[in-house]
């Protein structure tokens, strides 16, 4: 008799027996020994249709209640909006926690207020034990994002980014007369001329690549002095 041993949205780690029977066929992450299948690497069991994969952590943001982060709409459904914050889990923005005041949600068309491709920043709100999490838009300063675009960092990179005080990201701004707003799942909201934006994305690839090292802090000012964006 086939049997799932381990949750699915369950972190799993390498060499870890997973399912076992014939019924279960592996994939991605995962590989079979006898009737028994394992996970190759530290990630996410994902179960769709008996096929069995493990979704690595790396490179995905893991939501904490009280977060602030940048997304991106990708639906809009009945009650509210289906958002992309870079995680593994279902992420959901209610309409109670956006628009204030009552809505007749039969007869409003919510893509009045958020349409897909929209681009917003909100507060992590909740996160369920079934790892379904809901956004909230009810603080000062959270809104939608008009305008400018999206580029990414690690999100365990997001506070060298920051720096101390705020430091490194005033600097960026300074010399590239970019607007930017750094969500905490490392989702980076960029407007401004094109070249600043040119600058923006290096900067953040060096520090992507060099975050660890000493002097970075010199090196991309020294850069930035080079490059940056003169004022009118």
């Amino acid at each position: 008799m086939s049997e799932l041993l381990v949750n699915e949205k369950e972190i799993v780690i390498p060499g870890e027996e997973v399912a076992r029977g014939m019924d279960f066929l592996p994939s991605i992450g995962t590989f079979r020994e006898g009737e028994s299948i394992y996970a190759k690497n530290l990630g996410l069991l994902e179960v769709r249709k008996h096929v069995i994969k493990v979704i690595p952590l790396s490179g995905y943001y893991m939501p904490k209640r009280g977060d602030t982060v940048i997304g991106v709409v990708t639906n809009i459904g009945f009650s509210g909006w289906t958002i992309d914050i870079g995680a593994p889990y279902d992420v959901n923005l209610p309409v109670g926690e956006a628009v204030r005041g009552r809505l007749e949600l039969l007869r409003t068309d919510l893509s009045r207020y958020f349409d897909i491709g929209d681009i917003i920043v909100a507060d992590i709100y909740n996160v369920t034990k079934s790892k379904i999490i809901q956004l909230s838009m009810r603080e000062h300063g959270l809104r939608k994002l008009k305008g400018g675009r999206i580029i990414k960092i690690t999100p365990s990179k997001v506070p060298r980014l920051i720096g101390k005080s705020g430091s490194m990201v005033t600097m960026i701004k300074k010399y590239t007369n970019c607007e930017i707003n750094v969500g905490q799942n490392g989702y980076i909201w960029i407007n401004g001329p094109i070249e600043g934006q040119y600058l923006v994305e290096k900067a953040v690839d060096l520090i992507e690549k060099e975050a660890h090292l000493s002097g970075l802090t010199d090196k991309i000012k020294e850069m930035l002095e080079k490059e940056g964006v003169k004022n009118e």
